[in-house]
């Protein structure tokens, strides 16, 4: 007979609850936003008691941690698949639509993973190393094409949450601000390009 490894259905059990209860999460905040996020509502669409919660989250802001965790996932699962094409300016504009189209697709997770829309909540140190990594590739992008220092990277991310917000708060769904992307690429490009020549001959 084959030697089969007992399974840890508890285990198994108990992660598909985690999961259950984080889909539900994001239901509601979706809907409601997140600073609405309530225990009781959330326990209710899983079919628990609130104090059951307690059992797979030790609170709400452990919840918003997992949410966070899950996000920065998903932005590192689809950022690997943004293709280098060797063109600084080309492959800029694509790095850029990515971005802004993750952002504005989901502005809840958004909202939890860019901005400090709830009070109190931080991300735990393990959650925010995610973060950091998408933001070590989005550095290392820069670097291909010869854009190191940080005003670079401040300045693009700044370009890009400022779209995105733009597009969130004021034309949700369509494109008034999303389709300036390739527009503002070319004049970063341009400005970050020639301050990068005057740095490296030593002029201001």
């Amino acid at each position: 007979m084959l030697d089969i490894p007992n399974r840890d259905r508890r285990t198994e059990r108990r992660k598909a609850t985690r999961e259950e209860i984080l889909d539900a999460a994001w239901e509601l905040v979706r809907s409601n936003g997140l600073a609405a996020l309530s225990l009781r509502d959330l326990a209710h669409v899983v079919g628990l008691k609130a104090p059951s919660l307690y059992s797979y989250f030790d609170s709400k802001n452990a919840i918003f941690d997992a949410m966070f965790a899950q996000g920065g996932r998903a932005y590192l699962e689809q950022e690997a698949l943004v293709e280098s094409t060797g063109d600084p300016l080309t492959d800029l504009k694509a790095g850029m639509r990515f971005f802004i189209e993750f952002c504005t697709s989901d502005p809840a997770r958004y909202q939890l993973m860019f901005q400090r829309t709830i009070p109190g909540f931080e991300p735990s140190p393990a959650t925010f190393a995610i973060a950091i990594e998408g933001l070590d590739r989005l550095r290392a992008r820069l670097a291909r094409i010869g854009l190191t220092d940080q005003r670079s990277l401040d300045l693009l991310t700044a370009i890009g949450t400022g779209i995105t917000d733009q597009q969130i708060s004021n034309d949700p769904g369509s494109d008034r601000w999303t389709r300036l992307v390739d527009e503002a690429m070319e004049m970063y490009f341009a400005h970050a390009s020639e301050t990068t020549i005057r740095t490296n001959r030593g002029t201001t």
